[in-house]
């Protein structure tokens, strides 16, 4: 087999995408579709890191526009993504993968709570480890959180899985004409106003250096295709290696 292009990733799961055609709760079978693959991926040299979402759960955003406390429905959100983790580990313990949860909200009795070093040394050991609970902080979405773990484990890219093929100029679902990008830049995102990752994370990955790789999660065999660095879905900011 090929050598892996990236040696350390960081996957953006949102919570969504693990709600599947159901559209709420936690699809057992998109469970199973996620960790399978990321079980092919571990038995290659890949370090990987995984920062999930709550919006199958819990939307913070959703619960502050309906009159709730903005802080406290961000929390709930947080714990929302705490319960998709455990879900994935649950899969990915199935998979016969060693993993870890970690928490930027400490709650020892489920997961460890976050801290840098340990989360790295844990992927050397070649677990996969799960960022839960965002950065701990409200009005800071899972976009961020997977930007700034990115940033502080110096992953080398980061893995958008998403319900779509790539980043397009409209929403695709609703637009047949929907144009796709197959390559854009930090300030496009910015500018464009494209909705891949809020203004907060993408300005993170842009003063990092981190790449974006923007894929649909539902085709099998996408997340191995991105670490391989073969061509799938969009490419933002960096330059391509080779």
């Amino acid at each position: 087999m090929e050598t892996p292009r990236y040696g350390r990733v960081v996957l953006k799961i949102s919570g969504e995408a693990m709600a599947g055609k159901q559209g709420y709760g936690i699809d057992p079978g998109v469970v199973t579709s996620i960790t399978s693959q990321i079980e092919d991926i571990s038995k290659l040299d890949v370090q990987m890191a995984i920062v999930v979402g709550g919006g199958n759960i819990w939307r913070g955003v959703a619960g502050s526009a309906k009159g709730m406390d903005r802080a406290t429905a961000d929390y709930m959100g947080m714990l929302a993504t705490v319960i998709n983790a455990l879900a994935l580990q649950d899969g990915l313990q199935k998979q016969g993968v060693d993993s870890r949860v970690q928490t930027a909200i400490e709650m020892r009795a489920v997961a460890e709570p976050y801290i840098r070093r340990r989360a790295i040394r844990h992927m050397e050991k070649g677990r996969v480890v799960i960022f839960a609970a965002g950065t701990g902080n409200p009005y800071f979405s899972t976009d961020t959180t997977a930007a700034l773990r990115a940033a502080e484990i110096e992953a080398e890219v980061i893995l958008m899985a998403k319900q779509v093929n790539g980043v397009y100029d409209c929403d695709p679902m609703k637009h047949p004409n929907a144009q796709k990008f197959e390559r854009l830049t930090y300030i496009d995102l910015l500018n464009k106003g494209l909705a891949v990752m809020d203004a907060t994370a993408t300005s993170l990955c842009m003063d990092n250096k981190i790449p974006i790789i923007v894929f649909n999660l539902n085709e099998r065999g996408n997340i191995m295709r991105a670490i391989m660095g073969e061509t799938v879905g969009t490419y933002v900011g960096g330059e391509l290696i080779g």
